[in-house]
């Protein structure tokens, strides 16, 4: 018979889908082009949603993590970003808390790894809102360093508070904090730090915390983490006929396409990014790109209209193909995407094994730089 735990965690996975099915059409409402008010309430009903579902996965993560089954789904991304996003997701509570957050990178601002971002994050944030929660904290240090190793980047984090502890406790019981409950955000510190230890634990570091000699404590780990090396494969595979792929990222987000680069690069593969679809029109007509990666979603010219209007340019540069990068994949999108004149689409969030399927049948279906010439 299933334990109450099992039951519970098996709740939270059966409503992980329709989550994000609803914080989809909630979004997909949001774009319609609604009154100030009306998106007013979307922009909160979406912040609503995106706190459940956080709730729903972690739940789940840690039930798996307590079996022995949580998975690392590993990508190259750039240790730099991450402190920018947590920056970003934690002034405004830490402001609204009365808590100055200081955050600060100390490493080459280039430097690229293998991890689990999402989780990695995960870890972090529960560490920072702890900090932001506990009582009595007005400063919360949050730092990243970074430096090469023998066996990859070692890589340091820290979150200091100057909170209220109490006195002769042990260490680990500070980390589901009582003050956490008192703050409204217990039950996300909570899960948070409960799943952040398995995490942390699992990419081979260990959280540890420790009394500050003023007032407070700090929470640290220290992980070893590779950087992106090439994938073994045929590499006629990917490129007919020996050819190196010169690939165009469109996508409005910047960190979309450092990522989208990133994984090109561990393809052996160039590229140059725009911003929206007016831009890529532009780029597309003066360039010879051997594929295209297009956002649907974007300020100014979406993907779509990009595609199409690209698709009118004569000569080579009209028949590059184009993938569309999206998280709307359902059937009914992927026969909008193709009738646009997209050749394939990759979901986000990107998989690199997904992508580089992609690039190779473009490839593959695409002639070669010389007899695009010779067809222009």
């Amino acid at each position: 018979m299933a334990s109450l735990s099992q039951i519970v965690a098996r709740i939270c996975e059966d409503l992980i889908a329709p989550m994000r099915e609803a914080s989809r059409m909630l979004e997909n409402l949001r774009q319609a082009g609604l009154g100030a008010e009306a998106e007013r309430r979307c922009d909160e009903a979406l912040q609503a949603s995106a706190r459940v579902l956080t709730l729903l996965e972690t739940a789940a993560d840690l039930r798996r993590a307590e079996l022995g089954e949580l998975t690392l789904d590993l990508q190259p991304r750039r240790l730099r970003e991450l402190m920018d996003e947590v920056e970003a997701r934690w002034s405004a509570p830490a402001e609204q808390a009365g808590v100055r957050l200081l955050v600060s990178y100390d490493g080459d601002p280039d430097c690229a790894v293998m991890v689990d971002w999402p989780r990695l994050k995960l870890a972090i944030d529960a560490l920072v809102g702890r900090a932001v929660a506990i009582i009595g904290a007005r400063v919360i240090e949050v730092s990243l360093g970074t430096r090469l190793g023998e066996e990859g980047f070692v890589v340091t984090c820290r979150v200091r508070d100057d909170g209220v502890l109490a006195e002769g406790a042990d260490a680990l019981q500070f980390l589901p904090a009582a003050s956490c409950l008192d703050s409204g955000k217990g039950i996300d510190v909570t899960l948070g730090l409960a799943l952040a230890t398995y995490v942390i634990t699992a990419m081979g570091g260990r959280l540890g915390m420790h009394r500050n000699v003023g007032p407070g404590a700090t929470l640290d780990f220290e992980l070893v983490l590779l950087p992106p090396r090439p994938i073994d494969r045929d590499p006629d595979a990917r490129a007919p006929a020996g050819r190196t792929a010169h690939i165009l990222v469109v996508d409005d987000n910047a960190t979309n396409r450092m990522v989208v680069e990133a994984l090109c690069d561990m393809f052996e593969c160039s590229t140059e990014s725009v911003g929206d679809g007016v831009e890529a029109i532009e780029a597309a007509r003066v360039g010879r790109f051997d594929v295209i990666l297009m956002d649907i979603k974007m300020p100014r010219m979406d993907g779509l209209t990009a595609t199409s209007e690209i698709r009118k340019l004569p000569g080579a540069a009209g028949r590059a193909p184009i993938i569309a990068l999206t998280a709307n994949a359902g059937p009914d999108d992927v026969r909008t995407y193709l009738a646009a004149g997209m050749c394939s689409v990759v979901e986000k969030p990107i998989k690199a094994e997904r992508l580089l399927e992609a690039l190779e049948n473009a490839l593959a279906d695409s002639p070669a730089p010389d007899q695009r010439v010779a067809a222009a």
